[in-house]
């Protein structure tokens, strides 16, 4: 009897999730830029795109469809 090889591994991650992360990275990233573009404080700067991040990625969670 002969056995099949094995498939191809599963991915780290599903292409749902890879969106949502990258587009919640990206949002961050340009809250953050115009953040220190209007404040010049890259504290303020840093604050406001971890915090549009990791809102992005819950609102983007429910918004994309499974």
């Amino acid at each position: 009897m002969t056995t099949l090889p094995p498939g191809p591994p599963n991915p780290l991650l599903s292409q749902r999730a890879l969106l949502v992360l990258l587009t919640a990275a990206f949002l961050g990233t340009v809250i953050g830029a115009l953040t220190f573009f209007s404040q010049g404080s890259a504290p303020t700067a840093v604050v406001a795109g971890l915090i549009t991040a990791g809102a992005s990625t819950l609102g983007l969670h429910t918004l994309i469809g499974h």
